[in-house]
């Protein structure tokens, strides 16, 4: 099986006291107390999301 690439928005924002990520396409969505951190709990979110659901492809976030 070939490992297919694909890119993710994501869009990261100050919510009442902590900065939210979220991926749009994906429906994923992680808190974080700085924006590394909410991105980087998006990103093993989306990724054990796409592990569990995805049966035909495998997607990974590329390094921004």
């Amino acid at each position: 099986m070939s490992l297919q690439k694909c890119i993710f928005t994501k869009i990261v924002y100050w919510g009442k006291d902590i900065y939210v990520a979220e991926c749009p396409e994906v429906g994923t969505a992680s808190p974080g107390e700085t924006i590394e951190e909410a991105i980087a709990n998006l990103k093993e979110a989306t990724e054990l999301y796409l592990d569990e659901f995805s049966s035909c492809q495998i997607c990974y976030f590329l390094p921004s």
